[in-house]
């Protein structure tokens, strides 16, 4: 849903607006998977590419906010609708790469509830029980489809009416973020720590997923925004200069929940997604620290 209402009338609403934070979310996502490959190449640890992609939206805004109003909005907005689209893709990336086999049935099962709801919406019925059961339906549907069942989500909200939009995302603020957010941290992050931890962290996969969020990031990042700029294809936000955007980038390697999903996803249950799993932790601990102080050095000398 927030997508939706930035796509309608926030910061994704027009190209202009959209093609600055689009093509920084593309960088930062191609360059992590590279840079993944590169040191995962010829193993069996290449099936999880998609691990350092993911931004922590929650995280990044959270350690923007620690720096209350010496960090310029522009920012702050640049960074949200960046997270917001790397939001997206990741769900693309797993549904396209970590679904299972496609079954038809089930899919055309998916095809027929959104065909219902849309009708709905162009009929202008009012919103309530029906459109909720579709809705588990779809969900129901989707997790059978070998579609993985994320996308349902994305699909459902997507055909909320635009008068609703407000109020559903007011509603569900506080049991997502404070409810449902840690469930699905804790269920996803339980990691059996062991005794050659440090030594896991010197393993193609880790270092993999380490140089994929705390390198990958900035650089495919600021060099999508500096191609963009220099080429006068877009402009900076107001207010942000090109220290601000490295500390941007740089809190955009926290990975967390998403990329620790992606770790299950790409290895099950095998020792690999703790190591995996350990890495994403690491390497989000820096990028946190390092984004922080990054922003924090520029605004204490102002």
């Amino acid at each position: 849903m927030e997508i939706k209402r930035e796509l309608i009338d926030g910061e994704l609403a027009s190209f202009k607006k959209a093609i600055l934070p689009l093509a920084a979310a593309l960088g930062g996502m191609l360059v992590p998977a590279i840079l993944f490959s590169f040191f995962t190449y010829h193993s069996s640890y290449l099936k999880g590419w998609a691990i350092p992609t993911a931004t922590d939206i929650a995280f990044a805004l959270g350690i923007i906010s620690l720096l209350g109003k010496r960090i310029p909005v522009g920012l702050k907005i640049f960074i949200t609708a960046l997270a917001i689209i790397d939001d997206l893709g990741a769900i693309i990336i797993i549904a396209l790469f970590y679904g299972g086999a496609i079954h038809l049935l089930y899919l055309l099962g998916c095809i027929i509830i959104i065909v219902i709801l849309l009708i709905s919406n162009q009929r202008k019925i009012k919103w309530g029980w029906i459109q909720w059961l579709c809705g588990l339906i779809l969900w129901y549907c989707m997790y059978h489809s070998g579609i993985h069942a994320t996308v349902a989500g994305v699909l459902f909200a997507f055909l909320v009416p635009k008068s609703m939009l407000r109020k559903f995302e007011l509603q569900l603020h506080i049991p997502v973020y404070f409810i449902i957010m840690p469930l699905f941290a804790l269920a996803n992050t339980a990691i059996p720590l062991p005794e050659t931890g440090i030594q896991n962290l010197v393993s193609p996969l880790s270092i993999g997923i380490i140089a994929g969020l705390c390198i990958g990031k900035p650089l495919g990042i600021c060099s999508a925004c500096y191609l963009l700029v220099s080429k006068k294809i877009a402009r900076l936000p107001n207010g942000v200069n090109g220290y601000n955007l490295i500390g941007a980038s740089i809190l955009a390697g926290i990975g967390f929940t998403m990329s620790i999903f992606i770790s299950t996803l790409a290895f099950g249950s095998s020792p690999d997604t703790d190591s995996a799993k350990i890495a994403v932790l690491f390497a989000s601990l820096i990028a946190m620290i390092g984004g922080y102080l990054w922003l924090r050095g520029r605004a204490s000398n102002h």
